[in-house]
């Protein structure tokens, strides 16, 4: 298993971390004073407010990008493109990943959507390496 690949199992877990973001504060907490309430939890999300509403969104936006990277590397996989330059690429993309779902719960949204837009163009260049060969 390539460094790649590995990191499409990294990216699978970023929206689980995401969500446990989310619903930190809440745990621990009765449902019934404002603590995380299983049986409805899109309603209870919907109450938050910041950090955990900003950490939910982080996490729907981490399984929106999921698939589009999970396929880039399989693709470029299958097309024969493997080595460090698409092990660099991935590894760039988890940690932009990971950056911007900091950015997003610390309230930066300037920055955010910068880093959003360099994982995608990461992403981007992944799909298109084997034009290259």
């Amino acid at each position: 298993m390539t460094p790649a690949l590995f990191c499409i199992l990294l990216a699978a877990v970023l929206p689980l971390v995401c969500a446990g973001l989310s619903k930190w504060r809440g745990f621990g907490v009765s449902h019934r004073d404002g603590g995380y309430d299983n049986r409805n939890p899109r309603e209870w999300i919907a109450r938050q407010d910041d950090f955990a509403k900003w950490a939910h969104a982080a996490q729907e936006n981490s399984w929106e990008a999921f698939p589009f990277f999970a396929a880039a590397v399989i693709v470029s996989h299958l097309l024969g493109v493997t080595g460090w330059l698409p092990n660099a690429l991935a590894v760039l993309f988890i940690a932009l990943r990971s950056v911007y779902v900091w950015l997003y719960v610390s309230g930066r949204q300037k920055w955010r959507s910068r880093v959003w837009a360099l994982a995608w163009l990461t992403n981007v260049v992944i799909f298109l390496l084997p034009l290259a060969r």
